[in-house]
């Protein structure tokens, strides 16, 4: 059979690549990836905390709506104890309809990644302009109340059409975090030039750890002590970027907050060896480096 290939990047070895620094020498990076979300009432697309294939009801929009309420509060004060920055991928509906949480985002000079209108909705079956109307206006409505433009988007869901790389390059867009492909930053074509794909990972996410794939709190934290323990061991050969994914209406619980909290202690005891920074930091340096350093790198 003929395999179809996306044409966005070609194929190339870790160990063939060349090798660089983060800031300070550092080999690795540590991005802490919040997602802020709302979705609309009995309606459209959104988890479930209990059945994967659950109607919307108003017992898991409430649920939905505890991240908003509460759990984010409890994040935020988590991340001030530890001193870390936070790359937030927040709905722009979310940051009109919660104007504390984007007072406080901006208090502490977080990084705004856009994440679409809502997490009712995905791009993915929208016809070219319709999704280019949801970048459009999701970007125009972030920018117009934080009063940055982002430079980073990551889509509801993962979820990306045929076009939605070109769609973000003309937009404006500088990085995306869609797809899982690596554990460096990665150049990818458009139909335009270019977009850099910073890693974000699927694993290291406590929405399909928790609430797809029903594991509890503690196997979430072995996973993050397990993956940061392997990648800092790794790192030692060449750069590598660990990502770390919460949702505040899975995350913010305190039960799973505190496992976190373990997690982050056990990170933390490591800090003099990391560079912690956020998503749009490492595309910045990125974007720093000669030519031909990363893969795919445009001409």
């Amino acid at each position: 059979m003929e395999l179809r290939n996306h044409g966005r990047y070609d194929y190339s070895a870790l160990p063939e690549r060349p090798v660089y620094d983060w800031p300070g020498g550092r080999r690795l990076a540590f991005c802490l990836c919040n997602n802020i979300e709302i979705f609309s009432y009995r309606s459209g697309l959104g988890s479930d905390s209990a059945v994967l294939t659950a109607p919307q009801t108003h017992r898991n929009y409430a649920w939905r709506d505890y991240g908003n309420r509460v759990g984010q509060w409890y994040l935020f004060d988590l991340l001030a104890e530890h001193g870390l920055p936070a790359s937030h991928n927040a709905n722009s509906a979310v940051l009109r309809e919660c104007p504390q949480i984007l007072a406080k985002i901006l208090e502490r000079g977080d990084e705004i990644v856009g994440h679409g209108r809502s997490n009712g909705e995905r791009q993915d079956g929208l016809a070219e302009d319709e999704e280019r109307r949801l970048i459009v206006e999701a970007t125009e409505e972030i920018t117009r109340l934080s009063g940055t433009q982002p430079k980073g988007w990551m889509g509801p869901y993962f979820a990306q059409s045929e076009v939605t790389l070109d769609l973000l390059q003309e937009a404006g867009y500088e990085f995306m975090l869609d797809w899982p492909l690596d554990d460096q930053p990665v150049w990818m074509r458009t139909r335009g030039g270019h977009i850099l794909s910073v890693p974000y990972s699927v694993e290291l996410n406590d929405s399909p750890s928790m609430v797809f794939r029903q594991e509890s709190a503690a196997s979430f934290e072995r996973m993050i002590v397990d993956q940061f323990d392997e990648m800092l061991l790794q790192s030692a050969k060449r750069p590598l970027v660990f990502t770390l994914i919460t949702h505040p209406f899975i995350i913010g619980h305190p039960y799973r907050l505190r496992a976190l909290r373990r997690a982050l202690d056990h990170i933390m005891r490591h800090r003099d060896q990391l560079w912690i920074t956020t998503v749009g930091g490492v595309n910045a340096h990125i974007r720093g480096l000669p030519a031909g350093t990363v893969p795919g790198a445009p001409a």
